[in-house]
């Protein structure tokens, strides 16, 4: 055998503690940024095609202020297209599981979802949505059950979690059960102000919110009005209490309503409104340097095509593969503390490994 000669063994060992500091420096760079509150915004069903028409006829959206884009790979366990349940959970835990499933992996066992995993820190956390909160996304963050119809199932484990504050519909799963139980009155037990309409809730500045204001789903927009830029600074105004941070996730639910119905329209004004809390998330980042603002999608719906327009008049025209899920990538746009971080082509899986990285747990 070859003995190694000194010069050579000068440079190797150089070489090894040139990679292993700049590993060490990645890790401290990434502590040292010290993020303490991340903003997770759910845009369901929104691909870049429904993006791009939100530009073309609003003539440019707060999103494009992200500087860092990168794109997610959104099958589930069980099939190439996903559906919000899988999809939201992969993103809420990291783990892929089967479609329908909430908060479970693909053998039905519970995984603690980033929510959880701020709240167990000491972070004030949050969900907002303008379906009812028991819905699938929504509920991959909060709750554990095998299928996505067991919404007053879903329900009990909203009571039963540590989370700060919920906004959106769905009242009947807590005071219109079949088991005739009322959990309203179990949230105001637990210290919850329990807020029936957007003036409450925004009156509400301190302290743990279920605000809960339709029975079930929301109107679409512009009927139900500016609910969701008023919710997300309402609750922006909670959590920012806590000096330790917090983590909310906030999803523009009926994006991908409008998808399924194949509505261009309805699409557009779903992700203007959608847009319009994004500046709200990224004015707060701006006043905020410790914040991070991730703004993607669980999936695609409709397969959209935009077949022509005008970027002058913001006119669309769109064409639509089907009225499902599709299971293209879809967009990540990351703005703020960390954003960097958010590049290139990965599993949806990886943003949660990504923020869980960031919150430095």
């Amino acid at each position: 055998m070859k003995r190694i000669s000194l010069p050579v063994l000068i440079l190797l060992t150089f070489i090894f503690t040139q990679c292993s500091t700049t590993k060490d420096s990645t890790a401290q760079f990434i502590k040292a940024k010290e993020v303490k509150n991340i903003i997770l915004m759910i845009g369901d069903g929104m691909g870049v095609t429904q993006v791009y028409a939100g530009i073309t006829a609003n003539k440019g959206l707060n999103l494009e202020k992200s500087k860092y884009v990168g794109l997610s790979k959104t099958y589930s366990a069980n099939n190439y297209i996903t559906d919000s349940a899988a999809g939201g959970t992969a993103i809420s835990t990291g783990k892929k599981t089967n479609n329908g499933a909430i908060g479970v992996d693909k053998e039905g066992n519970e995984i603690k979802t980033i929510l959880e995993y701020a709240a167990e820190n000491g972070l004030s956390t949050g969900v907002i949505a303008t379906s009812s909160v028991t819905h699938a996304t929504p509920a991959s963050f909060v709750a554990h059950q095998p299928k996505r119809s067991m919404e007053e199932e879903i329900a009990v484990d909203f009571l039963n979690s540590d989370i700060t504050l919920f906004i959106g519909g769905g009242r009947k799963y807590f005071a219109d059960r079949s088991d005739k139980a009322n959990l309203l009155d179990g949230l105001v037990k637990k210290g919850f102000k329990v807020a029936q309409d957007i003036d409450a809730i925004k009156n509400t500045t301190s302290g743990k919110l279920a605000g809960i204001v339709t029975d079930e789903h929301l109107l679409t927009y512009p009927e139900r009005g500016e609910f969701l830029t008023e919710s997300t600074q309402a609750a922006l105004n909670i959590l920012d209490n806590n000096t330790k941070g917090f983590f909310l996730m906030i999803e523009g639910s009926q994006i991908d309503w409008e998808g399924h119905d194949n509505d261009a329209e309805g699409v557009v004004n779903e992700v203007i409104d959608f847009d319009k809390a994004i500046k709200v998330a990224f004015d707060y980042a701006d006043r905020n340097p410790g914040t991070l603002v991730i703004v993607t999608a669980d999936h695609e719906t409709g397969g959209m095509a935009l077949t022509g327009g005008d970027i002058t008049t913001g006119e669309v025209k769109a064409s639509w593969g089907r009225t499902g899920h599709t299971s293209v990538m879809v967009p990540v746009f990351s703005y703020g503390i960390g954003a960097e971080f958010f590049t290139g082509v990965y599993e949806n899986t990886d943003i949660f490994n990504k923020l869980m990285d960031l919150y430095d747990f």
